[in-house]
């Protein structure tokens, strides 16, 4: 198995085990969401003018046009207009302009309403052709449009002066009245070329005025992004958070999971593995109080990073583990004694465990089962017993957990001589009676006192 699968095997278990966790943290993200939504990012619309570039324009001289439309110039006359209370530079980041096909450049404005952002949007249009055509002009000064203006005037004045001049010139045909006629028709050539040429180094009238294509649309819905994109980005963005959480989580996890590194941080040696059967969903602690019960509702009472129990032989199967254990542990004792078996408080697994090992050994060696707290380790002082032996499951604890179980098993004068490891199996639905029976002694056997006290 490749570690892309065993990524996939890991991310699916933790949504199965963990789904009710996973929708309250996304819940809690689409509300987050949403309140981004309604306090930092308010909805915002968006509407866009389209101008037309008649004639032929090459690719940079429609860019140029496009830092134009957004100019500081345009922009500011723009706000001078609309006269909101803003200045061109607060009004900068709400418009935008671009080059579409067709020679078209399209202006958008963004603003807090649908109206507003459609007066914006055409405001900037129309200042966006007037500062254009004062550009191609040659001129940003009114002064300079009228001047060329009445200069045109003037020549066409002058033409029709000259159109009189030849007409009243000696209507024979005398040398002097050919020789005026010809020097004013000449004169007359000389300024419409003149005026030719100006025209032809106007760039305004090489290629016809830039044309606003009608109103913007007003715009029917907000601009990305939406409140429901927010809301979905919230949630989502919880969600992988909190499995990206538990894959990080799990990684730095130092709980041991091998037997022989369990028996190295208990000082003693392991003496087998044995099977307890586990519930579908695994054993849940049995705790109480307002904390535990949370837990138990978000799930997050059953390991998520434990794989999942296989499945076992029969009951008889079982058991034969249960004595072989047994057996290690009457050969290294040299005569019949009395064990105390140390159990982890809240390990359920190595509780039934450590029940099924009482009943198998009976009187050889005699146990008595003992729940330790890993936080505070506190083992009964040394009585009849003659030695502890440690049952737990794996997975579930850290070395240094371990290590105080073991110097409060020192310091009650008792000497580990072994370690049992106890793990999950999945059993057959044929069994029944012998099942039942074997749990209530499993009940019966398991209950110790937890403070040192004789049973």
């Amino acid at each position: 198995m490749n570690d892309d699968t065993i990524r996939l095997v890991t991310i699916g278990r933790i949504l199965r085990r963990r789904w009710r966790l996973l929708a309250v943290l996304a819940v809690a993200g689409a509300l987050f969401g949403y309140g981004t939504s309604v306090l930092l990012l308010p909805p915002r619309y968006t509407a866009e003018a389209s101008v037309l570039l008649p004639g032929q324009w090459e690719e940079r001289e429609l860019l140029t046009q496009v830092d134009i439309a957004t100019s500081s110039a345009v922009v500011d006359r723009a706000a001078d207009a609309l006269k909101w209370g803003v200045s061109g530079t607060e009004l900068q980041k709400d418009v935008s302009a671009k080059a579409d096909d067709g020679n078209i450049i399209k202006v958008s404005g963004t603003a807090d309403t649908p109206e507003r952002a459609q007066r914006l949007s055409d405001q900037l249009a129309q200042q966006f052709v007037t500062f254009a055509t004062r550009i191609a002009g040659g001129s940003t000064d009114p002064a300079a449009d009228t001047a060329t203006e009445a200069l045109r005037k003037q020549v066409a004045e002058t033409n029709r002066r000259i159109t009189d001049l030849a007409e009243a010139a000696d209507p024979g045909q005398t040398v002097e009245g050919v020789q005026a006629r010809t020097e004013l028709e000449g004169l007359r050539t000389g300024l419409q070329d003149a005026m030719k040429k100006l025209e032809e180094a106007n760039p305004a009238s090489a290629k016809a005025s830039m044309v606003v294509m009608g109103p913007a649309p007003r715009p029917t819905g907000a601009a990305a992004p939406t409140r429901m994109q927010l809301v979905v980005a919230g949630a989502l963005l919880f969600f992988v958070l909190a499995v990206v959480a538990h894959l990080a989580a799990a990684r730095v996890s130092r709980r041991l999971r091998t037997e022989p590194e369990i028996a190295a941080a208990l000082g003693s040696p392991f003496l087998g593995t044995v099977d307890v059967p586990g519930e579908r969903h695994g054993h849940r602690p049995d705790s109480h109080g307002t904390r535990a019960r949370l837990r138990r509702l978000l799930g997050m009472d059953v390991r998520w990073d434990v794989p999942p129990p296989q499945r076992s032989g029969d009951e008889a199967e079982r058991r034969i583990r249960y004595r072989r254990v047994c057996a290690r542990l009457r050969d290294q004792l040299p005569a019949p004694r009395r064990l105390l078996v140390v159990v982890p408080e809240g390990d359920e697994v190595a509780r039934l465990a450590a029940g099924q090992l009482v009943a198998e050994a009976t009187n050889d060696p005699r146990l008595r089962v003992v729940e330790v707290s890993v936080d505070r380790p506190i083992v009964p002082d040394r009585e009849a017993e003659s030695g502890a032996l440690a049952v737990l499951s794996a997975g579930s604890w850290t070395a240094a957990e371990l290590a105080g179980i073991a110097e409060a098993c020192a310091d009650g004068g008792h000497e580990l001589v072994g370690v049992v490891v106890a793990g999950t199996v999945r059993t057959r639905p044929t069994e029944t009676a012998d099942r039942l029976s074997d749990d209530a002694t499993l009940t019966f056997a398991v209950h110790g006192h937890a403070t040192g006290d004789p049973a």
